[in-house]
């Protein structure tokens, strides 16, 4: 999860996307004593974890509805040859458990006495680190800063447990239903027989006394002295001092003193905000929702979805946030009932046709020769730059030119520069990487004890060590791991992966606003595989991220608005399309989020991805243009998902089986036929909306229906939902969103967090 942006659940894992069965990103300290134990072994080999402890009916309330609470366990897991601190803290919930799994965890919870003990080893499949679907989560004991325990009393039915992390992870309360849980039912017989119903405290004894008795098994546990229901998990000296009562301070020192006070407030503090995180994400994220969205995530292939990419859960979150409250207040909208094509086809011709073969060419690729025939005796073009593009556009690379001629299309090299100038620029830029990576290299302290840093380290390793391994450059582990507590260090690794790493650690010291976010590393590999120079590929690297920054902004707004875009391009070019859409609830439009987030790279096979971003990357007709592609491939299927297709899990499985499918030439030609079709749109309504006004001239007339509350859904600083003509004046005119899509000016921009993402 990220340290950054509590809304950021991440890393589900495993090939069954109904399932989990990754290792979390953390890094597991190994010990030959112990991977010599046959448990261990049998552990590793099966990748499976050592269940420690578990407790039944400790449920999730998303809601205030009692119907909406959430069943599941509380568990403990040892991964494979992990120490204590990498023990994982866990909640499961029923649902997500398989048969096998279900019984193991049951077992342990019955068979775990008052004092923590259970005789027999049990493994289970290793818990997800979080899923936005289920509240599912698992993070390791060195990760958790505290824990505010609140038992049952008369005002409060449920005892209950907050987990507060020192990356300020979101983990939803946890509620124990002391009254449903056999475990607990047993015990507390047990204790009335004896004639001992109370915890040492002094109050009855629950669920969640036996889980705090069992945590101090494995790490230390203080209850702080100044917040009674605070304990603090293996705490430093400065969190035992900044809890401590004020007899225990050096109250005669007014500087020692005020040190602490304001220790003890930012501490305060840091528990309040991720408390009020916690309460937001798990009262808002799902429960308040619509069924239909609550059975929309709990879609295997939306959870697959949220396995390769953050911030795929992130869009998910906002928009299911947004939902009821966009119902109660937009329960109307504008039906334009008079068809605006319909005039425009009277000006400009038939649009349906999409045959226009006289403007649409794909041509043969730009080879070696033609490439330097680009550029005069002292290496400076010597023809127009939209005359290069144009020709790439059109025809692409020969492979051969790549690793030159995409530095100048990602902004490396300028178009105007000397051959000489170009060789002195990179030989900065060079210098200027090993800075960068020096930076980082050589901080061992940062390296040993910074958590926030080395969790990045280990997320870029997880990812890049499931990033293109099919491809030759980046299969095969030939060289020894060089850090022994990876928990890739018993399977090794290449020199093409620790390139890719350092690159990916290097961009996170680079641009250390955005940092690191999961699907980085497939736009770098691409990049690094034609290039093979870790300094140069690193700055053809930034120059891509500077247009694709704002597909991994924290609050989403990038891809809402390029998804806001696709959507308003759909109802105006594919009306018939978007109306099937809306009854299938996809016009969320999630089913291409994968596809313009990391630019369709696992939607094409590996040759055509390069070919396909070398287009984009001219940006001849639009900077935009990924989005007429996503348009040609809807308008390609369109059929089959009007006959066809009626949920959106349908829609959404049949697109992602559309993987490596695509042809490429195909959807290119489509693609550039649809803008033109819009540029003569829009160009048409444009002309219109300069003829005087008549009564017998109005375009549209609007009439208001009802709208389902599936789709509207604007909130959180996002760009409201829009239909792409709007009435102005008498007239209707072309939504913003979609009037952006004729510039081919790139759209940059800053990763900046507003006040409320960090303080709802």
């Amino acid at each position: 999860m990220s340290s950054v942006s509590p809304l950021l659940f991440t890393d589900l894992a495993g090939d069954d996307s109904s399932y989990f069965t990754a290792v979390n990103s953390s890094s597991y300290t190994t010990e030959p004593s112990t991977l010599s134990s046959p448990s261990v072994q049998f552990a590793m080999a099966t990748g499976k974890g050592k269940l420690l402890f578990a407790k039944s009916k400790v449920y999730v309330h998303p809601s205030s509805s009692a119907k909406d609470n959430i069943p599941g366990f509380i568990a403990l897991v040892r991964p494979p040859g992990a120490t204590d601190k990498d023990i994982l803290l866990a909640w499961m919930p029923e649902t997500l458990l398989r048969s096998d799994d279900f019984n193991c965890y049951v077992k342990v919870d019955l068979s775990t006495d008052d004092i923590g003990n259970q005789s027999r080893d049990v493994y289970v499949t290793l818990p997800p680190v979080s899923s936005i679907s289920s509240f599912a989560f698992s993070v390791p004991l060195h990760r958790v800063y505290s824990i505010m325990l609140r038992p049952p009393s008369l005002g409060w039915w449920w005892g209950s447990v907050i987990i507060h992390t020192r990356t300020e992870d979101v983990i939803p309360p946890l509620f124990f239903h002391d009254a449903e849980s056999q475990s607990t039912i047993l015990q507390q017989k047990m204790r009335n027989k004896k004639f001992t119903p109370f915890a040492p405290g002094g109050d009855l004894f629950w669920g969640g006394d036996q889980f705090m008795k069992y945590l101090r098994k494995y790490t230390i546990v203080e209850k702080s002295t100044f917040e009674q229901r605070l304990y603090l998990i293996n705490p430093d000296a400065d969190d035992l001092l900044s809890f401590s009562p004020p007899n225990a301070r050096i109250e005669n020192n007014e500087s020692i003193s005020r040190i602490i006070k304001d220790a003890r407030w930012n501490l305060l503090e840091r528990l309040a905000r991720v408390t009020r995180f916690s309460k937001k994400a798990a009262n808002e994220v799902i429960g308040n929702s619509p069924p239909a969205v609550r059975a929309m995530l709990n879609v295997p292939e939306v959870r697959q979805l949220g396995d390769d990419f953050d911030s795929a859960r992130v869009y998910l979150a906002k928009w299911a946030m947004s939902i009821s409250e966009e119902a109660e207040r937009n329960k109307t909208k504008i039906i334009w009932t008079d068809v605006v094509g319909d005039h425009i086809n009277s000006m400009v011709g038939d649009f349906e046709i999409l045959n226009v073969d006289d403007r649409v060419e794909r041509r043969n690729e730009v080879s070696r020769d033609e490439w330097r025939a680009f550029f005069d005796a002292s290496g400076r073009l010597c023809i127009t730059v939209s005359e290069v593009k144009e020709r790439i556009f059109h025809g692409g690379l020969a492979a051969d030119i790549r690793h030159e001629a995409w530095l100048f299309l990602l902004g490396v090299y300028p178009w105007d520069s000397s051959l000489l100038e170009r060789q002195s620029l990179m030989a900065s830029k060079r210098d200027e990487y090993f800075r960068l990576k020096r930076q980082w290299w050589d901080d061992v302290n940062r390296q040993q004890n910074d958590p926030i840093w080395k969790d990045q380290r280990n997320r870029i390793e997880k990812d890049v060590h499931r990033t293109d391994r099919n491809i030759s450059l980046f299969a095969g582990e030939d060289i020894p791991h060089p850090n022994p507590d990876s928990p890739f260090a018993n399977i090794g690794t290449n020199v093409h992966l620790e390139q890719l790493k350092d690159m990916l650690i290097t961009y996170n010291e680079y641009n250390k606003s955005l940092g690191y976010v999961q699907g980085m590393s497939d736009l770098l590999s691409p990049i690094y595989a034609v290039v093979q120079d870790d300094a140069v590929a690193f700055w053809a690297f930034v120059g891509f991220m500077n247009r694709m920054q704002r597909n991994f902004l924290r609050d989403q707004s990038g891809m809402h608005r390029q998804l806001l875009a696709l959507d308003n391009l759909v109802q105006l070019m594919e009306p018939r399309l978007y109306t099937h859409l809306e009854k299938a609830d996809s016009t969320n439009f999630f089913f291409v989020f994968r596809m313009l987030l990391v630019w369709f790279k696992r939607e094409f096979k590996w040759e055509d991805v390069l070919r396909l971003w070398e287009v984009l990357w001219t940006d001849y007709l639009s900077s935009q243009f990924v989005l007429f592609v996503a348009l040609a491939i809807l308008d390609k299927h369109k059929d089959v998902i009007m006959e066809h297709l009626e949920h959106f899990d349908e829609v959404l499985k049949y697109m992602n089986e559309l993987s490596k499918t695509i042809d490429l030439e195909e959807t290119l030609t489509r693609a550039e036929a649809l803008f033109y079709r819009f540029q003569r749109t829009v160009d048409a309504i444009d002309r219109k909306n300069k003829e005087p006004l008549s009564s017998s001239s109005a375009w549209a007339t609007p009439t208001i229906a009802p709208v389902s509350p599936l789709s509207n859904r604007p909130g959180n600083g996002l760009p409201d939902k829009t239909l792409p003509l709007k009435p102005e004046a008498g007239r209707v005119i072309i939504s913003d969103v979609l009037r952006e899509l004729l510039s081919k000016e790139i759209i940059v921009v800053s990763d900046t967090i507003s006040p409320e993402d960090y303080d709802p």
